[in-house]
């Protein structure tokens, strides 16, 4: 089996392997410039991430008062001294719950309001991203595999929009929390507090430790989890290939082979990301029963109550919670950032110049095309069509035959404007097709293509999408005019049945003749008819062509055909070779120079 193409997919959790962004300060300015219009609205959302922090740091603080409260009752109704303050201790707690609801209605505020935020900017990247896809030079598009620019649209966007609706209010929650926790600490006892932060490092050392080593396993995770989801895909793309070659085995060993290999460093990775969780709690019980007992040392002495002893151990508890969520939120953003990047670099991608000062008017194009010395490469240094020259009328048939690599559709994407000529000029009507603008350019060509598109939705749908304002029964003459109607109407449910996502409820000559149908429909002055029957049989490659007889009728088309006998009737047959037109001529003409063309069409037709 030929290696796949495999993209490497997301790991496992813990201390999984962060992607980063080259530009992070770049990108971070960006998002800022993005959320800019937002200022209002994130302000108050700061405003109330720091008060629900402040309300929830207070809480414990008071919430000893209680426990206070109860213990010297306690030991007054042991002496026989006096009782349980129960009014006292009531009021505490009506006071803590009353606090606790304000932080979590502040905390919800922020909430709905970052959200709405986010999402907005979601909203508005994808948007702006869809708006770009449609300005973009085709060079692009073709340089680049379509998942690489779907995952800009989905994946990265998501990413962006999950980190900035939780990195931000984290953040500010988080720092707020661990300066409001640090000052109630201080406030209760300096000497409890240093314990509690001296054991931190000793925390923060052996989780490192532990991450380092993971880190590798990690790596592998991901690695190897990318190329098994690449075998699971091409085989699943490829099974009819491999039964017919007796492969199976093959292919189920080589998945076992990359599957030990995931099982070894996910294993590894997710062992090692476990034990972060007994480090830290058995460093944060040392921490508290130092504290504990400090603690003690001071209440015997009366330095402190027991319910701020109790308050002390809770904010210990409160108190690295914080600092992990902020070493997360750290990573977070940095996904963010890298996201961002790849959104922001496609969005400033060089773009085609769409519209021209005093374009020609479409709305008159007869169809009369020059093509005056033209030439063009892909690339400046390596030009494919050196001297091409040809003249078409309205209402001709041009038939464009040559070898595979030859430019045949190179002409076509020239004619569309999908590239600019290097050299010369291509005139439509007499007006350079510079002049025009492109999108109205466009609407002048009508494409029936080799590889057929049809989406996930009705025939009628379908076939309407060639003029969306076309009534039922226009659509119905078009379908005629394409001999598509009588198949239609043999369907389950005619004219609404639904295709499929990939039309494969359909025959490849059926779809040919909807796409047909559609081009009947859009009604363009100028026909680009590209392989439109190379993928079907003698008999089903009969009626398309006489589908495209009736496309044909009165419209200047271009055919580009492998099958010189489907071009036999054409009033003009270019014939390429290596980006040149080396011949051109009728069908005749051309057999009688007895030159390439007869040369291709006799090894076609040879007894």
């Amino acid at each position: 089996m030929a290696e796949p193409r495999r993209r490497g997919h997301g790991g496992g959790p813990g201390m999984a392997p962060v992607e980063k962004a080259k530009d992070f300060k770049g990108s971070v300015k960006k998002i800022v410039k993005y959320i800019g219009r937002y200022k209002f609205a994130v302000l108050i959302v700061m405003i109330c991430a720091a008060a629900s922090t402040v309300f929830s740091v207070v809480g414990p603080k008071i919430l000893g008062g209680a426990t206070t409260e109860l213990a010297s009752g306690l030991m007054k109704k042991i002496q026989g001294t006096g009782a349980i303050d129960m009014d006292a201790i009531a009021n505490i707690l009506v006071i803590v719950i009353a606090i606790y609801i304000v932080s979590a209605v502040f905390m919800f505020i922020q909430g709905w309001l970052m959200t709405g935020i986010t999402q907005k900017i979601c909203y508005r990247l994808r948007r702006e991203i869809s708006e770009k896809i449609n300005r973009m030079p085709l060079k692009y598009f073709e340089s680049r595999t379509y998942g690489e620019v779907l995952s800009r649209i989905t994946n990265d966007v998501d990413t962006l929009g999950m980190g900035l609706n939780q990195s931000v209010t984290q953040i500010i929650t988080s720092v707020c929390s661990v300066i409001g926790i640090l000052i109630m600490m201080l406030s209760i006892s300096p000497l409890m507090t240093l314990i509690a932060i001296v054991i931190l490092p000793v925390s923060a050392f052996l989780l490192s430790f532990v991450a380092k080593i993971s880190q590798k396993h990690f790596r592998d995770q991901q690695k190897y989890l990318g190329e098994i989801n690449g075998i699971v895909e091409e085989s699943y793309g490829g099974h009819l290939i491999i039964k017919a070659y007796n492969k199976e085995d093959e292919t189920v060993e080589d998945f076992e082979k990359t599957n030990k290999k995931l099982y070894d460093s996910a294993w590894k990775s997710q062992f090692l990301s476990g034990m972060m969780m007994p480090i830290t709690m058995f460093v944060g019980n040392l921490g508290y029963a130092a504290v504990a007992l400090s603690g003690g040392l001071l209440a015997i002495q009366g330095v402190i109550t027991v319910g701020d002893i109790q308050a002390f151990i809770q904010y210990v508890k409160n108190f690295t919670q914080p600092i992990q969520q902020m070493s997360q939120v750290i990573n977070q953003v940095q996904s963010m950032a890298a996201a961002a990047e790849r959104v922001f670099e496609f969005l400033e991608e060089e773009e085609e110049v769409q519209i021209v000062d005093n374009p020609v008017d479409v709305n008159t194009i007869k169809g009369d095309v020059e093509f005056d010395h033209v030439k063009f490469g892909y690339n400046e240094n390596k030009i494919i069509i050196n001297d091409f020259s040809a003249k078409v009328k309205q209402g001709q048939r041009i038939a464009i035959v040559g070898p595979t690599g030859a430019g045949k559709t190179t002409m076509v994407k020239l004619l569309m404007r999908f590239y600019d000529v290097n050299g010369g000029a291509i005139r439509l009507d007499g007006h350079d097709l510079r002049d025009f603008n492109r999108r109205e350019l466009r609407d002048a060509f009508g494409m029936v293509l080799q590889d057929t598109w049809l989406f996930n939705g009705t025939i009628m749908e379908n076939i309407r999408y060639g003029r969306l304002d076309a009534t039922d029964e226009e659509v119905k003459a078009a379908a005629k005019a394409a001999h598509a109607d009588r198949f239609i109407r043999t369907l389950p449910e005619g004219y609404k049945m639904v295709l499929n996502e990939d039309a494969s409820n359909v025959s490849q000559g059926q779809k040919q003749l909807l796409t047909i149908a559609r081009a009947i429909l859009a009604d363009n002055p100028i026909l680009i008819l590209d392989e439109a029957t190379s993928s079907v049989d003698t008999r089903t490659e009969s009626r398309i062509q006489r589908a495209m007889n009736n496309l044909m009728k009165g419209r200047t088309s271009f055919i580009i055909a492998h099958r010189l006998s489907t071009i036999k009737d054409a009033d003009m047959i270019l014939v390429m070779r290596d980006g040149d037109i080396v011949e051109q001529g009728t069908h005749d003409e051309l057999l009688a120079q007895n030159g390439f063309y007869a040369e291709l069409y006799n090894s076609q037709f040879e007894e």
